[in-house]
């Protein structure tokens, strides 16, 4: 635990899902947190568990990471609150499901927002300290998704793809300054991901999300530029687009996304773009 014991690790979208198991995680190993979302309510909750269970300090921070002030605000009130992050988990995420067409812009704008500008920028201003220091770390969560086009996932799994190639070029400019950025690819977890569409998850197909966030941290310990914390056929999914052509891969995802029925998927919380037109 010595590699985690007192640093200070800031995570993205800790109120639910994997955020809230890395937040979890990163305390039982001994790091203090500063923990971001939407959700004051649900952080402080997560917050008062976390402290009373492994007596780390943990400091709570209610906001929108995809709004156009969302990355200044966080960085002005870790200033103002004295936090220099020691590591930074970019866990924030959100995608649409079902036919691009089908569902308004704004939906797919706001998730390109947070997947791909916000996880830039923090990355940008709080690597560009890490690297000032000479010390830190970033870990940007990807997907299994980011390896392959996926039909009715369009724009969730571009946007991963951006985290992926994004990633492993910043590390390698990174190489030898003391700071280390690694991105993880998660498979299917048993989050909240689909609560508000018509889609649901196979329980038995989605890993728990406490094992993706501890097999995460320890690929990052053991100084990883990709990690693959799900069971070992998500990683076995992520081969097919290197040995197959790009448009039978295309075609796969998508056969695959049919039989799932995200090409019927709908989100419950807004009318669809055909419905608005």
């Amino acid at each position: 635990m010595g590699v985690w014991s007192g640093i200070t690790a800031l995570v993205t979208g800790a109120s639910k899902g994997i955020g809230e198991a890395y937040a979890r995680e990163l305390a039982r190993r001994g790091a203090h947190l500063v923990l971001v979302a939407r959700s004051g309510e649900a952080l402080e909750r997560i917050a008062e568990e976390i402290r009373a269970e492994h007596g780390v300090e943990v400091d709570t921070l209610a906001l929108d990471l995809s709004a156009d002030d969302g990355v200044p605000r966080l960085v002005a009130e870790l200033d103002r609150r004295g936090h220099a992050v020691d590591l930074l988990i970019n866990n924030a995420g959100a995608g649409a499901v079902g036919p691009f067409l089908d569902s308004a812009v704004e939906r797919h704008v706001a998730s390109v927002e947070l997947n791909v500008v916000a996880l830039m920028r923090l990355s940008h201003v709080l690597g560009g300290r890490m690297a000032a220091r000479g010390s830190g770390g970033i870990v940007n969560i990807a997907s299994t998704a980011a390896f392959q086009p996926m039909p009715y996932q369009a724009t969730y799994a571009a946007s991963k793809a951006f985290v992926l190639s994004f990633t492993e070029a910043f590390a390698a400019e990174l190489r030898g300054s003391g700071v280390r950025v690694m991105a993880a690819h998660p498979g299917a977890t048993a989050t909240g991901f689909f609560d508000d569409t018509t889609v649901t998850m196979n329980p038995a197909l989605a890993d728990p999300p406490a094992r993706v966030a501890a097999r995460t941290l320890d690929a990052y310990a053991k100084g990883a530029v990709n990690a693959y914390p799900g069971r070992p056929l998500m990683r076995v999914t992520t081969w097919t687009a290197r040995f197959l052509p790009r448009s039978a891969v295309t075609r796969l995802a998508g056969r695959l996304n049919k039989a799932l029925g995200h090409h019927r998927a709908r989100h419950l919380d807004a009318p669809s773009a055909s419905a608005r037109a």
